[in-house]
């Protein structure tokens, strides 16, 4: 029988190996980053002397896009969603979209299917774009509302 739809992709059979040996990879992942927010998490960053100073704003003064992520987390870590947005925005932004991302991960792994993320130059270039404007904005006399 001939194809009616020759630009359509076939679908790839599902990966061997048992669920749970096609899911130890995205489990561990998540074990890591858990991890992380539970040490962040306990360990406060608005402490001095628990984590290193920014070099870009100890020696420039300037804000960098990454300013505020660790006391974004641990606010985050607490339930305490305004003041992670405060701290900084973009951050939570990434936390959810990992969320996200993990578990496509997952539904996909546990089906057997490979994951795919392709993204596009035109979204690459976006989200640089949108960082690059986060970070002048919030280091501009009317930015101070972003400012870790």
């Amino acid at each position: 029988m001939r194809d009616v739809n020759p630009d359509r992709q076939s679908v790839p059979p599902p990966a061997p190996g048992t669920v749970l040996g096609r899911l130890a990879v995205p489990a561990g992942i998540l074990a890591a980053v858990a991890g992380a927010f539970v040490y962040v998490g306990a360990v406060d960053p608005n402490e001095p002397g628990h984590y290193p100073v920014c070099p870009l704003l100890s020696y420039t003064g300037v804000y960098c896009p990454g300013c505020g992520g660790l006391r974004s987390a641990h606010a985050f870590a607490h339930g305490d969603f305004a003041t992670a947005l405060q701290a900084n925005a973009p951050a939570v932004l990434a936390y959810l979209g990992f969320a996200v991302l993990w578990t496509v991960w997952v539904v996909r792994a546990a089906r057997g299917r490979p994951a795919r993320l392709d993204p596009r130059p035109v979204h690459l270039w976006s989200l640089g774009v949108l960082l690059l404007v986060f970070t002048v904005v919030r280091n501009l006399p009317f930015g101070g509302w972003l400012h870790p």
